[in-house]
């Protein structure tokens, strides 16, 4: 029985990463929409950079929060259920973003969908924990987690046909359809583990109830994590939100250039985030600790973000490109292996609350200093002082790994 569980477990896993990648991809379908076609809905509805931020804020805020009970949903419902009532839930939100006529609405259906998009890597982790050994989390992790990439660069040219030949409204709602048309082969590809990678290891081992988050809350090692995503995803969210922004009002790009510059930022990105998910899991196979490979990993990217902060300065676009590429290819590697060590660190039981946890945290730093800051900031002293904040942020977060997360099992 173990042997055959042993053999389910290698030949399935990889329709599993696969089913990751692209409800995560999905999931990033619908979240970039807004940023490729801003310069549209600014025009129709006459938001101002400030007003922008507002509505993005709205998002964020109901990412933060909905990622609390999303973490704590998915480890009480399962994967499979969870992520399933996570995707029919985005999808609904994100296509009813076609029907906005003014700012409020907007920002409605934008923080509507932030609190259901926040089930996605809670449920996506815990299903990395449940069917992956340690040294291959890492790779399966950065391989789901290319989604985003794939999201930007097929997204953006996609996401631009609708918007010059039907109207950006179509693309809000071509995208919900999109996830509507995947929950539907969801219940029938997705399985849950015949036993998890631990219990294949100890054949006696039963289920355990989820961890209360006061036992979560009293680890070090959980602060570590959530400190650190508390500075580190703002980072990711300023490209996300910012950049087509950023192309257009400062560089000049219309928006049939935006559609190829951030499909080659995004190319650089996938490529350093898997060889950062791929390195840290050779390192493990070579003998390394668990530990001691992700923490060198995640120091060799966080190196290269100071980098990114010099995009402002030079003067040709395609530098900007070249930079911002180098800068979230970096943060890709980094959360390949921040995500992979949660899975080490953490209990399977637990994987689904701490990554509600720290994705709560990271969407309040996110809140703080992507959002409402970066729009009156840009409006009133340019974006100078934004990026080089994006360049140490990573550097800072490293610290709170290095000296917190220092446990090489699990509780």
């Amino acid at each position: 029985m173990q042997e055959n569980n042993r053999t389910s477990f290698s030949s399935y896993r990889w329709v599993i990463v696969s089913l990751l990648f692209f409800a995560t991809t999905i999931n990033y379908f619908d979240r970039i929409v807004l940023s490729i076609v801003i310069p549209e809905i600014k025009r129709d509805l006459n938001i101002t950079d400030i007003e922008y931020s507002y509505v993005l804020s709205f998002f964020q805020f109901g990412y933060t929060f909905g990622s609390l009970a999303a973490g704590k949903f998915i480890d009480w419902a399962g994967t499979k259920l969870g992520y399933l009532l996570s995707i029919i839930s985005w999808s609904f939100a994100a296509a009813m973003h076609a029907t906005v006529g003014s700012i409020s609405s907007l920002a409605v259906w934008r923080g509507l969908l932030g609190v259901s998009e926040s089930g996605n890597f809670p449920a996506a982790i815990k299903a990395i924990s449940e069917w992956f050994p340690r040294k291959e989390r890492a790779l399966a992790t950065s391989l789901f987690n290319s989604g985003p990439h794939i999201a930007m660069i097929t997204g953006a040219p996609i996401i631009a046909f609708f918007t010059l030949y039907l109207g950006w409204r179509w693309a809000f709602l071509a995208m919900g359809l999109s996830g509507f048309l995947f929950a539907a082969f969801w219940p029938f590809f997705f399985r849950n583990p015949p036993q998890s990678p631990e219990d294949i290891s100890h054949p006696g081992k039963t289920a355990a109830k989820s961890m209360p988050w006061r036992d979560l809350l009293r680890l070090r090692k959980s602060w570590g994590i959530m400190l650190a995503r508390f500075l580190t995803d703002a980072v990711w969210w300023f490209y996300i939100f910012w950049l087509p922004n950023y192309l257009n009002s400062q560089r000049g790009l219309n928006i049939r250039e935006i559609a190829v510059a951030v499909p080659l930022i995004y190319i650089l990105a996938i490529l350093l985030g898997n060889l950062g998910g791929w390195f840290s899991g050779y390192l493990i196979h070579r003998g390394w600790p668990e530990i001691g490979a992700r923490k060198l990993v995640m120091f060799i990217s966080v190196m290269c973000m100071p980098f990114s902060a010099l995009a402002v300065a030079v003067p040709d676009v395609w530098g900007v490109v070249l930079l911002v590429s180098l800068a979230c290819g970096a943060h890709s590697s980094w959360a390949a292996n921040l995500f992979a060590l949660i899975a080490d660190q953490f209990p399977t039981r637990a994987v689904g609350s701490i990554m509600g946890l720290s994705t709560f945290t990271g969407g309040v730093g996110g809140l703080f200093l992507s959002t409402v800051a970066v729009g009156y900031i840009v409006s009133y002293l340019g974006y100078v002082p934004i990026f080089i904040l994006m360049g140490i942020l990573h550097p800072l977060g490293f610290l709170f790994i290095y000296f917190l997360v220092s446990r090489d099992h699990k509780t």
